[in-house]
């Protein structure tokens, strides 16, 4: 498996800059939130696409995916009311898949909390069917562009639309296209699941739902910063024969993002190192 940095978490820094400190630390790749390339990523022109593309090239480190999809530009939602809010919506999730995969990316993670809320006075059926139409609008684009979309659960204090891999599941499977799948987010499942993390890619990994991962503590900050093993959860990984990426997406950045980057990949190389010294 390969390991990922999210790229908001080192804040201003320059792309170039960003791609450079992530290969200097060991990372192998970068997943992208779109809003730190432009306040309209998805209008960016094919040479500034192919600027962020040689930025990492030149690093030597993989554009694996994009996550944080819909901030930029403001007022997108998968579950507005409104019909022309969401036609918009669908249009920049289009674009946003061509970009991943201008970019290299073969992943892309909606989380998106806040473009995924239920409206007062909404109900959460309603809201539900609202998404799972525009997810099946994009379906056959991500298809074709070789991009593989993920629904991301996300904690109930972030959002009522799909809490659990098993509200993804569902949402998968109403979509009903190979190229929507599931991902799993430790520090979300940490705080909704019924079951640990290890137990849930036991669960539900063999299924094929589980299309990414990635790792933060239920604390919000990076793994290795709170009470959370990561040890079991990469030990399960291997043992049902992950060879994706897990990006490592922290919130709260302690002292600050470049050394909370920095602390999470020698935290998780050292469990790597150890899981591959176990006797066979």
């Amino acid at each position: 498996m390969r390991i990922a940095l999210c790229n908001e978490v080192l804040g201003k820094m320059p792309f170039a800059a960003q791609c450079a400190y992530a290969k200097a630390l060991g990372y192998d790749g970068l997943e992208v939130a779109p809003y730190t390339l432009s306040d309209a990523p998805h209008r960016l022109t094919a040479g500034e696409r192919a600027q962020v593309r040689r930025a990492a090239d030149e690093a030597g480190i993989a554009i694996i995916g994009l996550h944080w999809l819909l901030v930029a530009p403001k007022g997108l939602s998968i579950t507005a009311p409104d019909a022309a809010i969401r036609r918009e919506t669908v249009g920049v999730m289009r674009h946003l898949i061509d970009l991943c995969a201008d970019l290299g990316g073969g992943v892309m993670v909606h989380g998106s909390p806040a473009q995924r809320k239920v409206a007062p006075g909404d109900t959460l059926e309603a809201a539900w069917a609202r998404a799972r139409d525009c997810l099946a609008q994009i379906a056959e684009h991500a298809g074709a562009a070789g991009v593989s979309y993920c629904i991301e659960p996300l904690a109930r204090t972030e959002t009522q639309l799909v809490n659990t891999l098993e509200d993804a599941a569902r949402l998968v499977s109403e979509v009903g296209h190979a190229a929507v799948g599931g991902m799993i987010d430790t520090s979300s499942a940490g705080r909704t699941e019924s079951l640990g993390v290890a137990e849930l890619i036991d669960r539900w990994m063999p299924t094929g739902l589980i299309r990414h991962v990635q790792v933060n503590d239920s604390n919000r900050r990076g793994p290795g910063q709170g009470d959370d093993l990561f040890a079991p959860v990469f030990a399960a990984l291997q043992r049902n024969g992950y060879g994706g990426v897990v990006s490592v997406e922290p919130f709260d950045y302690r002292p600050d993002g470049q050394a909370t980057a920095a602390r999470a990949i020698g935290y998780i190389r050292g469990i790597l190192e150890t899981l591959a010294a176990r006797p066979k």
